[in-house]
This record gives structure tokens, sequence and C-alpha cells, in this order.
């Protein structure tokens, strides 16, 4: 279990570093959808990871990335019914 935690954890940065590169190289929209699923699945690494090494701070810190990421997905899908339904 060890060994797959931190894998986790080694992806998720992984992730993350290439989302920030992605969006700094204009491959990706800084507002897509792309960019905040590749955050949440990075984070999510990284928290699992801190979490289970009680790491709290940096555990915290991926959860609230996580529902940032979430929150942005969620209004980007409520502004496109929006603008399908005009």
């Amino acid at each position: 279990m060890t060994a797959a935690i931190a894998v986790a954890g080694w992806s998720g940065a992984a992730i993350l570093l290439a989302a920030y590169a992605l969006i700094s190289l204009r491959r990706l929209p800084p507002d897509g959808s792309a960019f905040q699923i590749l955050n949440i699945a990075g984070a999510a690494g990284i928290a699992l990871n801190s979490g289970s090494n009680g790491a709290w701070a940096s555990a915290v810190l991926n959860l609230i990335w996580i529902a940032i990421g979430i929150a942005a997905l969620a209004r980007r899908a409520a502004r496109s019914r929006r603008t399908e339904l005009a």
C-alpha cells in the first residue's frame, strides 16, 4: 500500500506540473475543462499522499484545490447550459 500511495503522490505532482506547463506554453486554455480536470486529478494524488504521511497542511491545501476545480467546472457547465437555452 505504501508504494501505491507514493505513486499517487508522484503522479499527482507530475500531473500538476504538466497542467502548469501546458498553460504556460499556451497548449491549454486557462479556463478550459481539461486544465481543471488535470488540477483536480493532480491535487487528489498529492492530497492522498500528504494525508497518508500526516502532512495535513498539504492535504488540506490540495482538498481546497480540488474544491476550487470542481466549482470552476460546475460554473463552466452552468454557463454552457445558459447559452444553450438562450
